[in-house]
């Protein structure tokens, strides 16, 4: 029950966030500028929103083509369908409730495909760290093709996200805790099951754990390697395309090149990561890119807010059609198999 609260509080805590980068955001629009705000929007192509829309349709279906080939050495092929129904599912439930997603991606693989769900967490663990790999590799190239422009903002916003303002060494004597909390409780953990390994909580805890351990050293037995590298160059090489296309659609962003849609996408994922969906982060974050490379805020902003929200009805469309699709498919598929 604690934890229930806990979670919750955290989620509203985080949409609190957002929502107020949002007024906050609205709020750094001057009075005299709102109506190229409002005309920004008025006046977007958003018939430029429908390649938006299949482009990141492309990389949620790669996502899961990708999550497939880290199942296959865990012996597991589970179908392609119910992968990307998880996928969309996972991803419309982290509108609601951040990281729930993770937690039904498992469950439904469990439950439709038997994959065992705890060695579904190790596999999705190695697509997070993929994921940050990728995502830095995205900041990396920001750096280098436009350091001149956004250097000195990337410097000022990484101090002010994982610097501590107070106190460098009470940082690390809170790190040093948390690493002693995290010990103590693994070497408790190893003494209980030593100490009585038929014990249902103890066998327990190593099937999770081992179910674990093998979905994170799945990367080092993976059959299709080459492919693996290549959905994933692929996923962030069309939400690159996705962002640089978005930017067309506004007057006053259309003119910004490649180098200006890398950076709007490194900076912008901050914001996905920070507030559920990204709601107010993204868009802020976008604009704020965008104001080093001269763009007014307000219009940064006004497109940062129709790229968000394109993003947030792919997942809510696709979503809940997934939601839908994933019993019929599965009762045809076992009426099928029967036959």
């Amino acid at each position: 029950m604690q934890k229930k609260w806990l979670s919750l509080f955290q989620y509203l805590f985080f949409l609190g966030l957002g929502i107020f980068l949002v007024w906050w955001s609205l709020q750094q629009i001057p009075a005299e500028k709102w109506n190229d705000f409002k005309l920004s929007l008025k006046s977007a192509n958003y018939w430029l929103m429908l390649p938006v829309v299949f482009i990141l349709s492309a990389s949620h279906l790669l996502r899961a083509l990708r999550w497939k080939i880290l199942m296959q050495p865990l012996g597991f092929k589970p179908s392609l369908p119910n992968v990307f129904f998880a996928v969309m599912i996972g991803y419309l439930a982290n509108l609601a409730v951040p990281r729930l997603g993770e937690v039904l991606k498992c469950t439904i693989l469990s439950k439709y495909e038997k994959v065992p769900a705890e060695k579904l967490v190790g596999t999705i663990l190695v697509e997070r760290v993929f994921d940050v790999i990728s995502l830095g590799i995205v900041f990396i190239i920001a750096l280098v093709t436009q350091y001149d422009i956004i250097g000195d903002y990337a410097s000022a916003l990484f101090n002010s996200l994982f610097a501590n303002q107070f106190n460098k060494i009470s940082s690390f004597f809170g790190l040093a805790i948390i690493i002693g909390i995290a010990i103590i409780t693994i070497l408790l953990f190893t003494f209980i099951i030593k100490r009585y390994p038929q014990n249902k909580v103890s066998l327990l805890v190593k099937k999770v754990s081992k179910g674990i351990w093998e979905g994170l050293t799945s990367i080092r037995h993976l059959q299709k390697k080459g492919y693996f590298m290549l959905y994933s160059i692929l996923i962030w090489t069309l939400y690159i395309a996705g962002t640089w296309i978005g930017l067309w659609a506004t007057a006053g962003t259309a003119h910004l090149g490649l180098p200006a849609a890398i950076s709007a996408l490194a900076f912008a994922s901050i914001g996905m990561i920070i507030t559920p969906g990204g709601i107010g982060a993204y868009a802020f974050f976008l604009a704020k890119v965008l104001e080093k490379n001269n763009i007014p805020f307000e219009i940064g902003f006004a497109n940062g807010t129709m790229q968000w929200f394109a993003q947030f009805l792919i997942v809510l469309i696709v979503g809940f059609c997934c939601l839908g699709l994933l019993p019929w498919y599965n009762k045809k598929k076992e009426t099928h198999e029967s036959n």
